[in-house]
């Protein structure tokens, strides 16, 4: 099929779709959750209540949140769409980001939420200066946060794009713009409290639709998952099946793999939403179940988009996905107009459309916190801000970053929300990580060290995505017209990873000041135990 048909059978398809039945469905979701974020927000009543929800979610509601949290965009339309036009090789990405859980959980959940309070930055500044540390750490979280933003938004551009037929630019950026201002409103009112109960509605849902659709698939194909593979290979090729289609097995395709898995793998345990998503339970205890039941929701959802992914391949193909209005992201919402017709197209689309506007919530609040208490009350204000204040102060970041979010995720339409996501998990994995990880484990690690590993680790990775083809000199680059990228790696994980360590460890060996040891024993035994960590708010 030409790309012209492609195109007019998706314009044709929207059509279908009933573009009032879908606008009424994403409606209806949107009232409900503002209904449940009014509620949440009449105990918001101190920074803890919303930064932190009272820390007063069990270990399987934050669990389910985690999921909610995570499973973003890129895990339903992006990997969906990677797996039905890059078979294998886009399995790579479900791979990636559930073997990443087993690092956050052996090595850092339990130990941020004994010696955190409310920011990433509480744990890496414990033992060291606060100044440095701080504004180091609020640079990382802001960037993450808005890599992990631009995603979303490119989800967002996509999926309604395809839903109402719009393929004109102007179009795409007001369907941004409207995502953005709702993001806005939910986090001014709701704080993390409002913000963790949409994520626990959206897992649900998300969790519940993958499943439907994942049963419709395999009953077509006999519930026999040979049948499909061999269905999706017929229409899109036998490569489908095997290794190699996007990431060659030589060269620069192998390096680019190599660099991708380690972003996935060393990205979640660096996340600042999922960091903070630890500080939402009383104990340390439900913290690690908060973590085994996301594993499990997560790792579940996954298998889904395996059967979801070479579904689309078999029963619409990949010339029809790539030509429709969202691209590869539109896999996931043509298979179930296909399935079903116009209704379970709305469902899904409005489950999408949930997904993302729950996710960037919770990227939204967790940047704002961490300018407002990392960088405002802890720096300006030297820890002597007025709750109220540094509350006020957090609601004005957020109107400020949802715009940034608007005018970046404009920017970026047409690209694969999967690997703009990879983005984010390698300045997370070379910036975060490192530093996390030397502080919980190092008692020589100082404060030189920790600068030196968050500005490396965040420069480095910034700086090679900025040269690479991700920016420019490819067909799906975020600057067409011009080519001026020389690192021909996609994800710069590879070179940026190990930076961010080595940075940190050089940093330290030459400090000729040392942290105070009895400060590094304190750290260590509140991590280990728990004792003087930051209790549940009393309502």
């Amino acid at each position: 099929m030409s790309a012209l048909s492609g195109l007019t059978a998706a314009v044709e398809f929207t059509s279908v779709g009933n573009p009032v039945l879908n606008i009424s469905i994403f409606g209806g979701f949107v009232a409900v959750t503002l209904i449940v974020v009014l509620r949440a927000s009449r105990n918001n009543k101190t920074a803890a209540d919303y930064y932190a929800a009272g820390r007063s979610f069990t270990g399987p509601q934050n669990g389910t949140a985690i999921a909610g949290d995570y499973l973003s965009a890129a895990s339903f339309l992006g990997i969906c769409g990677a797996i039905a036009i890059n078979g294998a090789d886009g399995f790579l990405y479900s791979i990636g980001f559930l073997v990443a859980w087993l690092v956050a959980l052996l090595f850092v959940a339990e130990l941020m939420r004994n010696t955190g309070k409310f920011t990433m930055a509480d744990v890496l500044s414990f033992r060291l200066k606060q100044r440095p540390v701080r504004l180091a750490a609020a640079a990382t979280t802001l960037a993450v946060c808005f890599f992990y933003l631009l995603a979303q938004m490119a989800g967002a551009g996509g999926l309604v794009s395809l839903l109402l037929g719009i393929d004109e630019k102007i179009g795409q950026s007001i369907v941004v713009a409207v995502v953005g201002v709702l993001m806005i409103i939910y986090v001014l009112i709701g704080g993390m409290k409002g913000t963790t109960w949409v994520q626990i509605i959206k897992a649900g849902l998300l969790i519940a639709g993958a499943f439907i659709m994942t049963i419709w698939v395999l009953t077509l194909h006999g519930f026999n998952f040979s049948a499909l593979l061999g269905a999706a290979a017929e229409r899109g090729g036998d490569a489908l099946l095997n290794p190699g289609l996007q990431y060659g097995l030589s060269g620069i395709s192998r390096l680019d793999f190599i660099s991708l898995a380690l972003a996935l793998v060393f990205g979640t345990a660096g996340l600042p939403h999922v960091l903070m998503r630890f500080y939402t339970v009383p104990t340390a205890r439900e913290a690690r179940r908060s973590v085994v039941w996301a594993i499990w929701l997560i790792g579940v959802f996954y298998l889904f988009t395996l059967v979801l992914g070479y579904g689309a391949a078999a029963l619409i193909g990949k010339e029809k996905i790539l030509a429709a209005p969202g691209g590869v992201n539109s896999a996931a919402p043509l298979l179930a107009f296909e399935l079903r017709g116009p209704v379970l197209l709305g469902l899904i689309s409005a489950v999408a459309f949930a997904t993302i506007l729950a996710v960037v919530a919770g990227l939204t609040i967790t940047a704002a916190t961490s300018f407002a208490h990392d960088v405002y009350a802890s720096v300006i204000k030297k820890g002597k801000a007025a709750p109220n204040t540094e509350v006020k102060v957090v609601r004005i970041t957020v109107v400020v970053i949802g715009v940034f979010a608007i005018v970046g995720g404009i920017r970026v339409q047409g690209q694969n929300v999967a690997f703009l996501v990879a983005l984010a998990f390698a300045v997370a994995a070379s910036a975060n990580l490192p530093t996390i990880l030397y502080s919980l484990y190092w008692k020589r690690f100082t404060t030189r060290g920790a600068p030196w590993s968050i500005y490396g680790g965040l420069g480095s990775a910034i700086f090679l995505i900025a040269f690479s083809p991700v920016v420019s000199g490819g067909p799906t680059s975020m600057v067409q017209g011009v080519d001026f990228h020389w690192f021909d790696l996609s994800n710069p994980g590879i070179v940026s990873i190990p930076l961010g360590f080595i940075l940190g460890w050089l940093g330290t060996i030459t400090s000729k000041t040392l942290e105070n040891p009895a400060i590094a024993a304190e750290m260590e035994v509140r991590s280990l135990t728990g004792y003087g960590a930051e209790e549940a708010s009393d309502h």
